[in-house]
């Protein structure tokens, strides 16, 4: 285990990347790795790449991508040749997002060249989610995709690893390193109720890893359910 990955389990893994604290998470089955979401640039999604080929012994097969941001997304084609998975909806609107994501990029402080390479190549989902689906990634290893918004975005995707105790990733629906953004493209009606979904999904024994920060608790979630009820005038 490199002193850049943190170990959450046996075979599942996050690290949290510098300048935006975007978490980007792998989980390692018999027949390879899946990712989960994968950094603001190609720069970036190559060096995942080699470091979870170096700490797993095995090429990455998949991608999930949580939400369609420019710091989880631009990162994608780095990983040539792999499965890519979405929320419904995300394989037409990242294309149409192509410009919109390099200049965020940029406003972020990408480079305007790293921006607009990643954004030439940007790939879409080759599978799309709608509700939950199982994907195995050999022997009993399985993990479930689970389309949970809108929320943060109108696309909102998280990975449940069944364990003791089960990891759910949850993309930008909970940050704990600073204030949960809503952006142009959040539903922030509908947020709290995606965040209800994510609880039933993981339960109050799960590990939580939000989009950015440190692991959290179930009571966090709950916590930050509440807060968002509040901030946007929506029911408890």
């Amino acid at each position: 285990m490199t002193a850049r990955w943190e170990e959450l389990a046996e075979g599942v893994v996050r690290r949290r990347l510098p300048g935006w604290d975007e978490t980007v998470g792998a989980v390692c089955g018999p027949d390879g790795v899946l990712v989960i979401d994968t950094g603001a640039t190609l720069r970036c999604g190559a060096e995942i790449r080699q470091q979870l080929r170096a700490l797993f012994g095995l090429p990455v097969r998949w991608v999930a991508l949580t939400h369609p941001h420019f710091d989880h997304v631009l990162g994608t084609a780095a990983f040539a040749g792999v499965e890519v998975y979405g929320a419904v909806g995300t394989a037409r609107l990242l294309p149409a997002l192509a410009d919109t994501l390099r200049a965020d990029a940029v406003q972020h402080g990408v480079s305007p060249t790293e921006a607009a390479t990643a954004a030439d190549v940007l790939v879409a989902p080759h599978h799309e989610v709608s509700g939950e689906l199982t994907l195995s990634l050999g022997g009993d290893r399985r993990v479930m995709l689970a389309n949970v918004g809108p929320g943060h975005t109108g696309h909102d995707l998280a990975v449940l690893v069944p364990g003791s105790p089960e990891i759910v990733f949850c993309g930008d629906l909970v940050e704990e390193s600073g204030e949960p953004q809503a952006g142009r493209d959040a539903h922030p009606a509908a947020w709290p109720a995606a965040l209800d979904r994510l609880l039933a999904l993981g339960g109050d024994s799960a590990r939580y890893v939000p989009g950015h920060g440190a692991v959290v608790d179930a009571t966090f979630v709950h916590t930050q359910r509440a807060a968002l009820a509040h901030r946007f005038g929506t029911p408890p």
